[in-house]
């Protein structure tokens, strides 16, 4: 008789989440700060570092912590020499910082000069919780749940275009959907923008720039731009292009007879005004303006498109979201864990940082004041302790469970949390539903894609490219 084989032993959700040990982390006063080392810096010469960093931050990242451990000093596109930490107690202490003594690096990022230093994702200090305070009503709650149905309908009318049988990038597919949506949740526009208007030269310069940043060359206008506050050379050029449809946008809606009935952002940001009484300038409402369309369509499309990659090489997942959204049994949960753990494996987003006005301790190191710390997104989320088979795709680790605070960190935290996290997560929640009910999908290569990165975002380096095999009515 041969012998009986013994079935292996489910894996429990519980299994797939631990946790970190502690490690000692916050502003701690000079003396302290002697008794501690200095984080070992990464013995590359700056140039080296800032090539490795940009070409692939995935390989470099994880080939310093395995060298050096979860705290590093790298050298290269930061002044100072940021300190990378992916210790979910550290992080804790950077989010929970008095801002004062922690204020964010978004006001030295490679977006300054395109988004300019007066939008909520530029600004920091008081200017940052002026802008955000303006912008935290049409992001939460009931506005949340208007833009749903608007959703649905765009991204059933975008899976009609789709071909069958033929492999093509969801990446700009994605950013066709939700495109439409920030542009209806800002504009008060359903569908795409009447022919010849100011908002119809806005999304076609916008999807026209965001194709072109996906060139080679546009990694160079990336390098130059470290350290400056000004567009030069071609992205000055590029936008120029994108300011004139902005501004003209704001003209006529400035002249709009309807203005105070409108519910859209941009006219509520038209009518707010500060504490003081201070409205927004035409400059402060572009720099918002473009940070909401570019930042909030893209970041949301690039999920989705890594979400797909992930799930149509991944069968297990890929087929237990398909019988629990066609059979309608526990497909919620489901979509969530789905959602959730493609922000685990793949964060848009790879990487934050403060600049600590005070020393810092970060477990056995010390770093000294005004010095810049980044928390490396990507190296918390692949943490054996916290994550056990880390690099594998397992939606099921958060069936019956949330993810922690300082733990799952894709829309960063504290008061600089992004605003559009809650419209991004009900995005993802309808595209994701729609697509598994209607499309039978496959990889166009059996290979996982590699992660391309782009300014401050890392994408799936051939756009999440896939095959539809049918679809469904």
């Amino acid at each position: 008789m041969p012998p009986t084989a013994i079935a292996p032993e489910p894996v429990l959700a519980s299994d797939l989440v631990g946790a970190a040990p502690p490690s000692p982390a916050g502003p701690i006063d000079a003396a302290e700060l002697a008794t501690l080392t200095p984080a070992p810096t990464i013995p590359l010469p700056p140039l080296a570092q800032t090539l490795r960093f940009s070409q692939r931050q995935i390989e470099f990242m994880f080939r310093a912590r395995r060298e050096h451990g979860e705290v590093f000093r790298m050298r290269g596109t930061i002044p100072g020499g940021p300190v990378i930490t992916s210790h979910p107690d550290h992080v804790r202490s950077l989010f929970t910082a008095n801002p004062e003594l922690a204020p964010s690096l978004t006001g030295e990022s490679p977006l300054r000069p395109i988004l300019g230093p007066n939008s909520v994702l530029t600004a920091v200090g008081a200017r940052h919780m002026r802008q955000r305070k303006l912008l935290l009503p049409p992001f939460h709650g009931e506005a949340i749940e208007r833009y749903t149905e608007m959703i649905s309908e765009a991204a059933e009318r975008e899976i009609d275009t789709w071909p069958l049988n033929e492999p093509f990038a969801l990446a700009p597919r994605m950013q066709a959907i939700t495109l439409d949506v920030i542009m209806a949740g800002i504009f008060g526009i359903e569908g795409k923008p009447a022919p010849g208007s100011p908002e119809a030269g806005l999304r076609r310069t916008v999807k026209r720039l965001v194709a072109a940043s996906t060139r080679p060359d546009a990694q160079l206008t990336e390098l130059i731009h470290i350290g400056r506050e000004e567009p030069i050379g071609l992205l000055r050029f590029g936008l120029a292009m994108l300011d004139r449809p902005t501004y003209a946008v704001i003209a006529a809606r400035r002249r709009a007879a309807d203005l105070e009935e409108r519910r859209d952002i941009l006219s509520l940001l038209l009518q707010a005004t500060t504490e003081d009484g201070e409205a927004l300038s035409d400059k402060e409402m572009r720099d918002e303006l473009l940070t909401l369309v570019l930042a909030g369509h893209e970041t949301t499309a690039n999920s989705l498109s890594w979400a797909w990659e992930r799930l149509v090489r991944s069968p297990d997942a890929h087929e237990a979201l398909l019988a629990a959204v066609r059979d309608d049994v526990g497909a919620e949960q489901r979509i969530e864990a789905t959602i959730v753990e493609a922000m685990r494996s793949r964060p848009v987003i790879p990487i934050i940082g403060r600049r600590v006005t005070v020393p810092w301790r970060l477990g056995e190191y010390g770093v000294p004041a005004g010095a810049p710390i980044s928390m490396s997104i990507l190296l918390v989320h692949h943490r054996e302790d916290l994550y056990p088979d880390p690099f594998a795709f397992r939606p099921e680790r958060w069936l019956d469970r949330k993810p922690g605070t300082y733990e799952w960190i894709p829309f960063g935290g504290g008061i600089r949390r992004c605003l559009g996290a809650a419209l991004a997560m009900a995005e993802q929640r309808v595209v994701l539903t729609t697509m598994a009910r209607r499309l039978d999908l496959e990889a166009d290569r059996p290979e996982p894609e590699r992660a391309r990165h782009r300014n401050v975002t890392m994408i799936p380096e051939r756009g999440g490219r896939v095959v539809v095999r049918a679809r469904r009515d």
